[in-house]
């Protein structure tokens, strides 16, 4: 294939030690995922360490506490998005959120609410369950994989009906890398007084700038992935009209609380995830810097596609490049051979045989009847891996 891009130089930390030294990933097996479960930093699981420590050493004394410390987590988590902390929720995860925002959607039998056919599985299962208890439908929104940004707002506008409660859009989607222009898709649903839930699960530590500058109702963010913290800390950010509505999924001690004081106080949660986020944002920027690593991150998905699209083409004589008109900095598609991944639990049965076979951690998705591997990068990562890959695993593909 021609046009191949430069080979990336590792990152390296201010020390100039390698990147992978920060983190305590197995260093036999390839790890080209870090979009689905993130990778927390080795200073930051020492930090929520101590604090499980803490937490045992007087569970009594730690839970009359830790609300305090949860509110100025919540505080330094705002900094590091951009955003207003009188308008930012700790939550779970994106689908805890997405759950959150149903349930204060007002549905009658008959209303209606859009959804994309790029849209996450989980989300949209539970998008499809409230509608049904409500007598509510869901309409699926079809966009083309190589549609541009304004085909995809006009999508969305023309499926709006004078009964549409809601419309649910990925910032980037994660069956397809795919960057969704969220700004002008919620400014056409607006025009037609229609709410917008931004699902950006993949945002925070990837899309610099204030979620709430989309213009969303609400928004919803992961900070496990490419932000790196501990899995179970998320964000719930929304305009403040809407605020008053939004209550927790579990109605403990403070329910009629303000928001979003009310969602710190969820029960007897472990809530070490929320106050060791920070140190993941501050480690990523005093080592890296965090216009450098998504500057590399970038550059090196870029490269990796296509490595593996060559390895794959040099094989079948067809081209297995995804040219996407808006990918995401640290995500892209490559095209599987011949049936392989043609829907979603077929993709999904690859990974466990790729990591027992060939030791490597990937994703592998379906779009429209298409297989598809969907690789994701952090700093940890090197142009190495991604050859490695495509001397490896690329011809077990093959044989699958």
């Amino acid at each position: 294939m021609q046009g191949f891009p430069t080979r990336p130089e590792e990152i390296r930390t201010r020390s100039g030690e390698c990147a992978t030294s920060g983190w305590m990933l197995d260093p036999s097996l390839l790890h080209l995922n870090h979009g689905s479960f993130g990778a927390v930093p080795r200073v930051t699981r020492e930090y929520q360490q101590a604090l499980h420590n803490e937490m045992e050493a007087s569970p009594v004394r730690w839970f009359l506490t830790v609300y305090g410390r949860l509110a100025a987590a919540r505080r330094q988590i705002a900094v590091f998005l951009g955003t207003d902390p009188k308008y930012l929720a700790l939550i779970p995860n994106a689908s805890a959120g997405a759950t959150v925002v149903m349930n204060a959607v007002h549905m009658r039998p008959g209303d209606n609410v859009i959804v994309t056919d790029h849209g996450y599985g989980a989300v949209v299962m539970g998008v499809k369950r409230h509608a049904a208890a409500h007598g509510a439908t869901v309409t699926t929104v079809h966009i083309p994989l190589d549609a541009d940004g304004g085909g995809a707002v006009a999508r969305i506008r023309d499926a709006i009906t004078d009964r549409t409660v809601a419309v649910v859009v990925d910032q980037i989607s994660s069956a397809t890398a795919t960057l969704f222009p969220v700004a002008d898709i919620v400014r056409a649903a607006h025009a037609e007084g229609v709410p917008v839930l931004v699902d950006g699960a993949h945002a925070p530590g990837l899309i610099a700038g204030d979620p709430a500058s989309i213009g969303a109702d609400w928004w919803i963010g992961n900070l496990h992935k490419f932000a790196c913290a501990p899995r179970g800390s998320s964000v719930l950010v929304v305009r403040p009209d809407v605020a008053g509505e939004l209550h927790p999924l579990i109605d403990s001690w403070n329910p009629a609380g303000p928001f979003p004081e009310r969602f710190d106080v969820q029960g007897t949660l472990d809530y070490t995830g929320f106050l060791a986020a920070p140190r993941s944002f501050e480690y990523i920027a005093d080592e890296f810097g965090w216009d450098a690593a998504r500057d590399y991150m970038e550059r090196l998905v870029e490269y990796g596609q296509w490595v593996i699209a060559d390895a794959f083409g040099r094989a079948t004589g067809e081209d297995h490049m995804v040219r996407l008109k808006s990918p995401p900095p640290a995500m892209r598609l490559i095209r599987l051979p011949g049936c392989l991944g043609r829907d979603r639990d077929s993709a999904d049965a690859l990974r466990l045989p790729i990591l027992e076979r060939c030791g490597a951690e990937c994703a592998f998705t379906s779009f429209d009847g298409i297989g598809y591997i969907r690789i994701s990068a952090h700093v940890y990562n090197t142009a190495s891996d991604f050859e490695r890959f495509a001397q490896i695993c690329v011809p077990v593909l093959l044989t699958m």
